[in-house]
């Protein structure tokens, strides 16, 4: 039989773990540690931006919040504020440095096995690293801020774990549209702006009050910054309850890790094309 003869079959493009997990391991950790010595390279003052980013944005916002909003009277304001910068940031970060991401390595995104998980992935770990950096930060003003080590600090890994995972599937959604669909990037710009201020960053969610307070409480980021606060800081804190108002934010939660496995699962293969 010639070659002529030969019945034609789809062959499918590259997947999101080309190669198998154990390269794309390597992979990612290689460029993650890449990226973060990059960002940083050549600045006079190194690794130590990723400390003073956070903190001059803490300066600013507690001097607003304290003396001209009288946030003054939340137990632990200033230490509150931080640590929600911090964790916010985090997020924000990578996600908005996920966008691009895939386009911008273009070279190594056409190579036919390389995994394209893996850039996405290698932003929020990189993002990762300066969260941790900054949260030896937070934990240092804590202390010295006279608040006394509890057992629910022990939680802190359940609360990284669980922000760390959805920076990672909005990463994922985001980075795989963006391709095909350029607007994504200038969206995203808009809704990460308006997450930070309707998320209980600058503000207890107990200081809303109606409506408002139903929205924000609805938010998935909302729950992980309440519980960080409860957990790390204030253990009498109230916490918003209500089967609704835990039930919906968690669905939201669950439903944006799903459909980013899908979209990204789905757009694999595809995205060499649309470069």
């Amino acid at each position: 039989m010639s070659t002529q003869d030969l019945p034609l079959r789809d062959v499918a493009g590259p997947t999101a773990l080309g190669g198998g997990w154990r390269r794309s391991l390597d992979l990612l950790y290689l460029m993650a540690v890449t990226e973060f010595k990059r960002t940083y390279f050549g600045t006079v003052l190194g690794y130590l931006w990723s400390l003073c980013r956070p903190l001059l944005l803490f300066a600013v916002m507690l001097v607003v919040f304290t003396h001209l909003l009288r946030f003054s009277n939340v137990a632990h304001y200033p230490v509150l504020l931080l640590m929600n910068i911090v964790l916010f940031g985090f997020f924000s970060e990578a996600t908005n440095s996920a966008v691009p991401s895939i386009v911008s390595n273009e070279a190594i995104v056409r190579k036919t096995q390389f995994p394209r998980l893996v850039i996405p992935l290698s932003v929020v770990l990189t993002a990762a690293f300066n969260l941790s950096l900054n949260l030896v930060v937070v934990f240092a003003f804590i202390l010295g801020f006279g608040i006394t080590p509890m057992w629910t600090w022990l939680l802190l890994p359940v609360l990284v774990a669980a922000l760390v995972l959805l920076a990672v599937a909005v990463s994922m959604l985001l980075s795989s549209l963006y391709p095909r669909f350029r607007d994504v990037a200038i969206i995203w710009t808009v809704i990460s702006t308006a997450l930070f201020y309707a998320s209980p960053v600058l503000y207890p969610l107990q200081k809303l009050h109606g409506a408002i307070q139903t929205v924000v409480a609805l938010n998935p980021l909302t729950p992980i910054l309440e519980l960080a606060r409860r957990w790390l800081i204030d253990p009498r804190a109230p916490v918003s309850g209500g089967v609704l108002r835990i039930a919906v934010p968690v669905a939201l939660y669950v439903a944006i890790v799903v459909l980013a496995a899908w979209v990204f699962n789905r757009e694999a293969p595809r995205i060499a094309e649309a470069l």
